[in-house]
């Protein structure tokens, strides 16, 4: 690939000297490459369509989950947290044990929403089911088959207020982590406690399938949970210099990466929310997360395929650069004072812009940005000619429209999505930053774009020798 691009770039800038020299040195080098050597560089720009669409649920495969219920101009969402607890494999309490009391703890980064506003939060047991670690599971699942709520497991459902922190702890810089602590009641301490032998989690999973996390109240606000974990209080005796010595201690069991959560995304009236804004379209789209709300873009290959063939005679065909812009509308820079609802939902800070037919393999596999699949846009700032700030995600789909060109067949209409992600990121042994980990969004944003009846459009440089 990257001997091609040299080539290419090799032969464009003969091409452009041979465009700024003189009749005479021109002449010269059209016979030195012959006419069927010729090498032929234009540039065209090409109308594209755009609108809003919909997918049902996403994939929930994230690192943080959303728990509470949002109202905005984007619709109402409510978020539900089903998990498992990871088993401390090898593990025994200590002889004569005995448990003094469990609580749950919730622990959050940030909150969406009104910090001032109360919320109720209640958990439940999975008494019908439970997960298979390996399994794709969807925000849309049903929650009857895994949980009845019957009975819940707390002594009182906690009435939580995000700004307030009451539970907060120091992490190990000495940051204050905002948590939720809840005490569970004797019924489940009781069931919990007589779980005595640790051998594996698909053990442990059969004695307990986990909690379901949810709010019965409360529609300003919603958390990103980061942590969710048991803290089983215990104490035990035995004998030191003749006499009895009581030890207190504490296990946690935690809903980590060795085992499943899924977070259940419910969006109220989404279908209305979706009309609402397709009426819209001729001026503005939008991509809305966790929502599953997304623009389409339709690239018209028909048209490209044939203006290229016939500019350049059918040679053999590249695209060396084809770009897309797509231009934000409702980046909110002002005070948190002067914050109004829906400034809370702002744009995502990466962007994909993928295959449609592409999209639901790409991330059920969990593949990664390649060049003739799906395209990695990043939130970018630059300052226009009157000084104002613009922001924007760019796309190059040179290589994808080159090797769409090179195919026997092609469709008239290419359709491509624009699709908020999370990105993860490594350092390589060569010590560059590569994305490894690109999943659907699950925090809340809200991307407002111009769309493309009111300025988007594809700019194409392309070539053949």
């Amino acid at each position: 690939m990257n001997r091609r691009i040299a080539f290419i770039g090799i032969l464009i800038g003969i091409a452009c000297v041979l465009a700024c020299c003189k009749n005479d040195v021109a002449d010269t080098g059209h016979s030195v490459l012959g006419e069927e050597d010729e090498i032929i560089v234009l540039v065209d720009t090409f109308s594209i369509q755009s609108g809003v669409d919909s997918c049902e649920a996403i994939i929930s495969q994230a690192d943080s989950f959303l728990l509470g219920e949002i109202e905005t101009d984007y619709g109402l969402l409510r978020a539900s947290i089903l998990t498992q607890m990871a088993c401390p494999e090898g593990y025994s309490y200590p002889k004569g044990y005995e448990v003094d009391s469990i609580c749950l703890f919730l622990s959050y980064q940030s909150w969406v929403g009104d910090g001032t506003a109360p919320m109720a939060i209640n958990a439940y047991m999975l008494d019908k089911g439970t997960f298979q670690y390996s399994g794709t599971y969807a925000t849309d699942l049903n929650i009857d088959k895994y949980c009845t709520r019957n009975k819940s497991i707390l002594t009182n459902r906690r009435i939580v207020v995000a700004s307030e922190k009451m539970d907060s702890i120091a992490d190990n810089t000495g940051k204050y982590v905002p948590m939720v602590r809840m005490r569970v009641n004797d019924d489940f301490m009781e069931y919990f406690a007589a779980i005595e032998s640790f051998e594996s989690q698909e053990a442990f999973n059969k004695k307990f399938n986990g909690l379901l996390l949810e709010t019965s109240f409360g529609s300003s606000t919603v958390l990103n949970i980061t942590d969710v974990a048991l803290g089983v209080y215990y104490h035990f005796s035995y004998p030191k210099a003749g006499q009895d010595t009581t030890v207190s201690d504490m296990k946690a069991f935690y809903a980590n990466s060795e085992v499943r959560t899924v977070n259940h995304l419910d969006y109220r009236d989404k279908q209305e929310l979706v009309e609402t804004l397709q009426k819209d379209s001729n001026t503005y789209n939008y991509i809305i997360a966790p929502a599953g709300v997304y623009t389409r873009l339709q690239f018209p290959m028909a048209k490209i395929t044939d203006l290229i063939n016939e500019k350049v005679d059918l040679k053999r065909p590249y695209v060396n650069k084809a770009e897309v812009r797509v231009n934000i509308e409702n980046m909110y820079t002002g005070t948190a004072s002067g914050i109004k609802r829906n400034d809370w939902l702002q744009p995502a800070s990466h962007m994909l812009l993928v295959r449609e037919e592409s999209m639901k393999r790409f991330f059920k596999n969990r593949e990664l940005p390649s060049d003739t699949c799906a395209l990695l846009g990043q939130l970018t700032q630059e300052t226009d000619s009157a000084g104002n700030a613009v922001y924007f995600y760019s796309y190059d789909l040179s290589d994808l429209l080159t090797n769409q060109l090179r195919k026997e067949t092609n469709d008239s209409i290419l359709n491509m999505l624009l699709v908020p992600v999370t990105v993860e990121t490594s350092v390589t042994a060569l010590s560059a930053t590569a994305v490894s980990s690109v999943q659907q969004e699950q925090t809340i944003s809200a991307t407002k774009i111009r769309s493309a009846k009111n300025g988007m459009e594809l700019e194409l440089v392309y070539s053949g020798f």
